[in-house]
């Protein structure tokens, strides 16, 4: 019985399914790198997405009352204008929302896309864009026979 280790005995279907095992185990494993890559991103983004988040929640909600709190705990303090109590009451808020806001800048300026998996897709794109198929033998006609020949499908231009 022949080997069916060596390429030279092994059947055509051998060969083909082989060759779609292989290429099926490519595509699985370039699925698989991708999805590591993007996960450590999405991680990334969804710290940044919270960081921004959490800015706009504290700038929204916390306005009315943390400024009605800090402006008079100034006056209480200072004995200043209430006017200017409250402006320096907006200025902090407006400085801590800044503070999120670059924090969440930070965190999504770090989100970068999946670049081994797009290297490796192309590079196997590359390879099967070089790969020639086998040439195909062409059928021996028998005496006595006629070689049927494709028929001529008519398009339209509609």
């Amino acid at each position: 019985m022949s080997d069916p280790v060596n390429g030279a005995e092994r059947s055509l279907g051998q060969l083909v399914a082989s060759a779609t095992a292989e290429m099926s185990a490519l595509v699985h494993d370039e699925i698989a790198l991708a999805k590591a890559e993007i996960r450590q991103d999405v991680k990334r983004g969804a710290i940044g997405g919270a960081a921004g988040g959490a800015a706009a929640a504290v700038l929204l909600f916390s306005l009315p009352m943390l400024s009605f709190a800090l402006a008079y705990g100034i006056q209480a303090w200072s004995g200043w204008h209430i006017s200017v109590c409250f402006l320096l009451s907006f200025a902090a808020n407006v400085l801590l929302a800044g503070l999120l806001g670059l924090i969440a800048y930070a965190k999504f300026k770090k989100v970068k896309p999946p670049e081994k998996s797009i290297a490796s897709a192309k590079q196997t794109a590359a390879i099967l864009q070089n790969a020639k198929p086998h040439p195909r033998p062409e059928r021996a006609v028998l005496p006595g026979t006629v070689q049927e020949k494709p028929a001529i499908v008519g398009r339209s231009s509609a």
